[in-house]
């Protein structure tokens, strides 16, 4: 089983728990979020594999997860990426936040989330265990997809757009 770095609300370290553990009793943990466009400023999503424990089937970030106990946030971003999307980049941080929130099955993501953005034009060769599906979509019509059928969406993914549409109008890369 994984396990997560506990972190308090300054990001300090101040343990490690199973991921099962913390998500069940909601303890507050580093995280990551990629994203990840391509040379037109079309967003790469996934929709998360339908046997994921929570948000199973929910359109999402180019990849999110966990750095393990003694690994840096960047280097387990980079990871991810590879093992979920198949792809490699340079990866820059822009900014983090927290949240929390109880799914219906009890669990609850309690995460301070550490968002990184990327550009390539790398087709994604996409882990089944982890992805559905995949798109490019550009900005105008993801604002819309959310706005029309927020549901469709993580609660994380439906956080992180507005402020990286903002914090990105100053064109980053």
């Amino acid at each position: 089983m994984q396990e997560v770095i506990l972190v308090d609300d300054q990001d300090v370290i101040v343990g490690t728990a199973s991921k099962l553990e913390a998500h069940r009793e909601g303890w507050l943990h580093r995280a990551f979020s990629v994203f990840i466009f391509n040379d037109k400023g079309e967003w790469l999503i996934h929709q998360r594999a339908d046997d994921k424990y929570h948000s199973a089937g929910l359109w999402s970030n180019t990849c999110c997860s966990h750095p393990s106990a003694g690994e840096e946030t960047l280097l387990a971003a980079n990871r991810r990426l590879q093992e979920e999307m198949g792809l490699t980049c340079d990866l820059f941080p822009l900014y983090s936040f927290q949240y929390r929130i109880q799914f219906d099955n009890q669990l609850i993501e309690h995460e301070l989330d550490h968002v990184f953005v990327g550009q390539t034009n790398q087709v994604p060769t996409a882990n089944p265990l982890e992805v559905k599906n995949w798109r490019y979509v550009a900005p105008d019509e993801l604002l819309h997809e959310i706005h029309a059928s927020p549901e469709l969406f993580t609660y994380w993914f439906r956080l992180c757009v507005p402020v990286i549409l903002e914090k990105l109008s100053n064109n980053f890369f």
